[in-house]
């Protein structure tokens, strides 16, 4: 065996700390090592191309590289020695910079530490054969799991490259969090007149079959061969005959249901659409407040139904789809202000929330668009902005910064005055957070402009007086307590994950991070990809942001997929799981412990239950390697003789120590 070791100097990542050179003169002393050198940098076109070179030049069987991290540059290197006509798998790679010189300072040490990983690398690559992935057809079909603007966007640009999509939303309704909004920043256009004709656009696309009101229940299979389970709820109405004409909303009696589309301000019938522009413009019945359900008796909406759409009988229906391809936009959820008892904890009546003033600005909401204090429905002249509430607060375990925040406050200190000319706004805020193109000029037109009082310090409590609220804070710039007399106080409240957004991530087999946001592969690298093939992210389940960075991910997300769909078989990992049948006795350990659901129970020709991967979903994480009892599954590429070589290669010299 002829072995190449190439070390690599990051420019000063590595270099800086741990003396390339000896490392490599080291390795020239290592088995079967028969030409070592370093590089400046191995992963740019010259560097490979040296590789190449020398595997040419000196009949190399197998490579390492000593660089940075495998997740960054492995299939660089691997694509590089499968040039020049390795098997991609006959290649190492030590990590000599987050494991090495990133952590520690000290040359003579880090030279020692590189130089032993090196040799590890070396002693596995011995170790090592070649392996080959397997091609398998695919299922050119894909599944949009959230019908936000993100998911919109993704399902859209998927229909228009020609792909079939299915659409998941679980409201009534597409359109998110967006159809909710009045105005947008930083151009104060209508949310509705941007987003609308999109969703129209789903509605109308032939390459688009939605289904709205419905989850995803379960997801087998793999990349190109997904089998999602969805349950279609219960709406009560037959949606094929419903028309969408409002009569039963008109007629419905319940009239004290809880309208989660205007965020709780107003109540709404038990039958209802939740807005104008929903799509699909169909009705559904909440049966916690429809007198059907609750007293056995009305039946109204269905008397006056004009197609005899209603079906106090219907069953939630179960659909399987199979897909190749899923996009996770399932958006996110606003924090829960209650949790503030400084500012009411939720008992102030005039205390509310950003969204809930949104709804009070768009003129289709509760108030057609007039500005009034739920309590009592006058117009307030001083309105008190709160932000940062949910965010960077440690204290409500919520130290991210919602990104967001302070642009919307300052969208609506800006419609406020539009609405209320005589009003004054006031803006309590720990820092003004606008990177975006026109943000920070869009927050001083709100001060400059529109009169807008930003005041910078935190609020410390909110109570009553008279028909007003005190607002008592601190103005860090001027270090005096401030108190404001308040008509109203909207709490500009941050973003978390989408309720159930852990189960889902869980049904997906995805990862996700403290405060449930899905987790990106690579945070700069793969954006949009997740650590299971086929799965892509888009908006703000994976994290929060505005508009325009959630419409460019379900479009990057789209990309992606239609990329992956451009070949018609795609190739699997040969890094999996396999099962000597053998050793097997059929335990079942390794199925209950694999957490893709890749290990099924076979019988061979005696009659015997067996284990047996299933490759295609195998992911290579070894679980099922470290449970079995009877050591009758190893993973490829990560068997116990190449593990076994690396801890030999480490610990020979305390191996060979004496310790009489």
């Amino acid at each position: 065996m002829r072995l190449g070791v190439f070390i690599c100097h990051c420019g000063s990542n590595i270099a800086g700390t741990v003396d390339v050179a000896q490392v490599a003169k080291q390795a020239e002393a290592y088995p079967d090592v028969v030409y070592s050198t370093d590089t400046l940098y191995a992963c740019s076109e010259p560097g490979q191309e040296g590789i190449v070179q020398a595997i040419q030049d000196y009949s190399l069987d197998g490579v390492v590289v000593a660089s940075c991290t495998p997740r960054m540059h492995e299939p660089t290197f691997r694509r590089a020695v499968e040039r020049a006509g390795l098997n991609p798998y006959k290649f190492e790679m030590a990590n000599i910079r987050e494991h090495v010189s990133w952590v520690s300072k000290d040359k003579k040490a880090n030279t020692a530490k590189a130089a032993d990983l090196v040799h590890m690398a070396v002693e596995k690559l011995r170790q090592d054969r070649p392996l080959h992935p397997k091609t398998f057809d695919i299922n050119k079909r894909v599944m949009v799991v959230g019908g936000g603007v993100a998911g919109i966007q993704a399902a859209l640009d998927c229909a228009e490259g020609g792909l079939e999509v299915i659409l998941v939303e679980k409201t009534t309704s597409i359109g998110g969090k967006m159809a909710k909004l009045d105005k947008t920043f930083p151009t104060v256009d209508c949310s509705s007149c941007i987003l609308g004709p999109k969703m129209v656009d789903v509605s109308m696309h032939p390459n688009i079959t939605l289904y709205a009101y419905s989850e995803v229940e379960e997801v087998g299979g793999y990349v190109g061969n997904f089998q999602v389970a969805v349950r279609k709820k219960a709406t009560y109405v037959d949606w094929d005959k419903c028309t969408g004409c409002g009569l039963c909303m008109e007629k419905c009696p319940s009239k004290k249901s809880y309208d989660a589309f205007n965020e709780g301000i107003a109540p709404t019938t038990a039958i209802n659409i939740p807005f104008p522009q929903a799509i699909p413009k169909r009705a559904a019945i909440n049966p916690d407040y429809c007198r059907q359900f609750t007293r056995g008796k009305c039946g109204v909406c269905a008397k006056i139904c004009p197609t005899g759409a209603i079906n106090y009988d219907m069953q939630d229906e179960m659909v399987t789809e199979k897909v190749g391809a899923i996009v996770v936009a399932t958006g996110y959820d606003l924090f829960d202000h209650s949790k503030y008892g400084e500012y009411g904890g939720g008992r102030y009546t005039d205390v509310i929330t950003s969204m809930q003033y949104e709804r009070l600005l768009n003129a289709s909401g509760p108030t057609s668009g007039h500005i009034a204090r739920p309590s009592d429905g006058k117009e307030p002249e001083n309105v008190v902005f709160i932000q940062c509430v949910g965010s960077r607060d440690k204290s409500v375990d919520r130290p991210y910064c919602s990104g967001f925040c302070c642009m919307y406050t300052a969208k609506q200190t800006i419609l406020t005055k539009d609405h209320l000319p005589d009003s004054q706004s006031y803006v309590f805020y720990m820092d003004i957070r606008a990177p975006g193109k026109q943000y920070d000029e869009f927050t001083r037109r709100a001060m400059e402009e529109y009169g807008a009082r930003y005041i910078r310090g935190r609020v410390a409590q909110i109570y009553p007086q008279g028909d007003s609220l005190i607002v008592r804070g601190v103005d860090t710039l001027m270090g005096t307590q401030v108190e404001v007399r308040a008509d109203l106080v909207v709490l500009a409240v941050g973003a978390e994950c989408a309720q159930g957004a852990g189960q889902l991530a869980e049904t997906l087999r995805i990862s996700y991070d403290t405060y449930g946001f899905y987790m990106e592969s690579h945070p700069k690298l793969k954006p949009v990809e997740t650590n299971t093939a086929g799965i892509y992210l888009a908006g703000c389940c994976q994290g929060p942001k505005d508009i325009p960075a959630s419409v460019g991910q379900g479009s990057a997300a789209a990309s992606k997929i239609l990329a992956l769909f451009s070949r018609d078989q795609l190739e699997s990992d040969p890094q999996v799981a396999q099962v000597n049948q053998g050793r097997c006795v059929g335990c079942g350990k390794c199925i209950s412990t694999c957490p893709f659901g890749a290990i099924q129970e076979i019988q061979d020709r005696g009659g015997n239950t067996k284990a047996e991967v299933i490759e295609t979903i195998c992911q290579g994480c070894g679980l099922c390697s470290v449970t079995c009892p009877q050591k009758a599954i190893q993973l490829e590429h990560f068997t116990d003789n190449q593990i076994l070589a690396e801890v030999n290669a480490l610990c020979q010299p305390m191996m060979e120590e004496s310790f009489e």
